[in-house]
């Protein structure tokens, strides 16, 4: 079993889009997938199908959700909290989802420094059951990042080259050294940094024959990141699987799909199944 969390401390650099279709891009490789979505914000339990209710006395995370996961050592496993992807992809992906709840119950978890590595302990008791783990970690430093971070044995930071994400690297490699000390203490190996991942970048022909070639060099000579070879450019049909939805009654439902299940021909589907070859690479797999 592997586990890869992605994180970057800048928001909007395309995090989720690629937490969710590596999962589904692995799954159709043949790969057991358990997604963990510890970003209270829940873009990753959305993206998979996992939030299709309107209105609050239909929540059906609120009590099934990572919050109860890292709650207690003693009870709610993954087994008890799991579910499958809904509509998202063929197959489905195993997800244990976030909950908007979670911002307020930071605090109660922060009180106990076993949180910080309790879910790497409950991953591990799952580790015949699971080729690969996904951990989408909040837009933060905060504890849910640094659980995640603990918990992976690898990193993929997605970016989308600007300035202000090239300038977050600076912040997530001082994390990074914060979260090994940590991993240190409780005999784990630093983490690896499998790359950063160019993505949510423009097709435009001037812009990467001039622009792009710096921002890569960048991450590499100023913040000493890797790049991974694959790009996943800004497309419609990325924005497009994630906005589908069904009719129910008088209701529009959200109904999600991976980018394979929208269409498995298109040129994000190329890319993301490209990442998860050179991903699996890298992994020795």
């Amino acid at each position: 079993m592997q586990t890869i969390a992605i994180y970057h401390n800048k928001g909007g650099v395309g995090k989720t889009t690629t937490a969710i279709n590596l999962a589904a891009a692995f799954r159709k490789m043949g790969q057991r997938v358990l997604l963990i979505d510890l970003d209270s914000q829940a873009n990753s339990s959305f993206g998979t199908g996992l939030v299709k209710f309107q209105f609050e006395e239909e929540d059906d995370l609120v009590g099934r959700n990572v919050y109860q996961l890292l709650e207690s050592v003693d009870f709610n496993f993954i087994p008890d909290l799991v579910r499958k992807s809904s509509g998202f992809n063929q197959p489905e992906i195993d997800v244990i989802p976030a909950h908007i709840s979670l911002i307020e119950k930071q605090s109660k978890l922060s009180a106990f420094v076993n949180t910080r590595w309790r879910l790497d302990k409950k991953i591990q008791q799952v580790k015949d059951d699971y080729d690969i783990v996904i951990l989408d970690a909040p837009p933060a430093r905060d504890l849910y990042a640094e659980i995640a971070l603990i918990a992976a044995d690898y990193l993929i930071i997605p970016s989308d080259m600007k300035p202000f994400a090239n300038q977050g690297l600076n912040n997530v490699k001082s994390f990074i050294s914060e979260v090994n000390e940590t991993r240190s203490a409780i005999d784990k190996s630093p983490l690896e940094v499998l790359g950063v991942l160019a993505s949510k970048i423009l097709p435009n022909t001037r812009y990467l024959t001039h622009t792009f070639p710096r921002q890569r060099d960048s991450v590499i000579n100023r913040y000493g990141f890797p790049i991974l070879e694959t790009i996943i450019y800004e497309r419609v049909s990325l924005a497009h699987c994630v906005n589908q939805t069904i009719s129910v009654g008088m209701f529009d439902i959200p109904n999600p799909t991976s980018i394979f299940e929208f269409d498995e021909a298109c040129e994000s589907a190329k890319e993301f199944r490209s990442l998860a070859q050179e991903v699996m690479n890298k992994l020795g797999v």
